[in-house]
């Protein structure tokens, strides 16, 4: 009995991911309204970084109860397009609507949305994404949203041109052949994850000093210190 129990605690999580994006989704309508103590905005926030410490407890609960299953593989991946490729992308949308930029070309988000459901659609057949990613993650394309969207709170709207270009280069690295090292630890070796490691301490220098803008540059780390060392290898 109690095996059978266990086995439903990763979809459980996954599906908490799942509910989390489209809370997130939801705050995406309305960012500048006050909800409780905070802005719509800051709950959007709040609700995609649930939906990715949901999405990192639902695996690492899989490997530790060996409760692994088609079905898991299947949601994990329709709850991934939700809350990392459709609520960044509603969040740039409203953004853009928001600052009075032309609703059709508001709609230029909604690309990183699509290319991130082929990004998964290729991982999930992909027998080569083990202990390495091809092309950038989607919980990494919804980190850099959150950064861009904390950047123009703090330093004002820029052209919109700018989210158009951003969103055409997320959407390439997300179905690009690019190999990004993944960020499960094995093990707690130093030598092993010293990437990992070197990222994670940046990450909360970047917080300290920049705020939640900070993850732009978390995210643009991530990409160089893969491209620098898929060079290494290649050499």
């Amino acid at each position: 009995m109690s095996n059978k129990v266990t086995s439903h605690i990763p979809n459980i999580l996954t599906l908490c991911n799942l509910l989390s994006g489209c809370v997130a989704i939801y705050m995406a309508f309305h960012l500048g309204q006050t909800i409780g103590p905070l802005q719509g905005l800051h709950w959007c926030w709040i609700f995609i970084a649930a939906a990715a410490v949901f999405d990192f407890c639902d695996g690492a609960s899989a490997r530790g109860l060996n409760a692994y299953s088609p079905i898991g593989a299947e949601l994990d991946s329709l709850s991934d397009v939700v809350s990392f490729g459709v609520a960044p992308a509603m969040l740039m949308l409203n953004t853009m609507e928001q600052n009075g930029t032309c609703v059709w070309l508001a709609f230029v988000p909604l690309l990183a949305a699509a290319f991130g459901a082929l990004r998964l659609a290729i991982f999930n057949v992909d027998t080569t994404q083990t202990t390495t990613f091809r092309g950038l993650p989607i919980p990494a394309n919804a980190i850099f949203w959150v950064g861009i969207s904390s950047w123009i709170e703090q330093h004002g709207y820029p052209h919109p041109a700018v989210i158009v270009v951003l969103t055409l280069v997320m959407s390439v690295l997300m179905v690009s052949r690019m190999r990004m090292f993944s960020l499960k630890l094995k093990s707690f070796a130093l030598r092993e994850n010293f990437r990992r490691y070197a990222l994670l301490l940046a990450t909360v220098m970047f917080l300290i000093t920049e705020g939640v803008a900070g993850l732009i540059w978390a995210i643009v780390l991530y990409i160089l210190i893969s491209a620098v060392g898929r060079k290494e290898q290649a050499a």
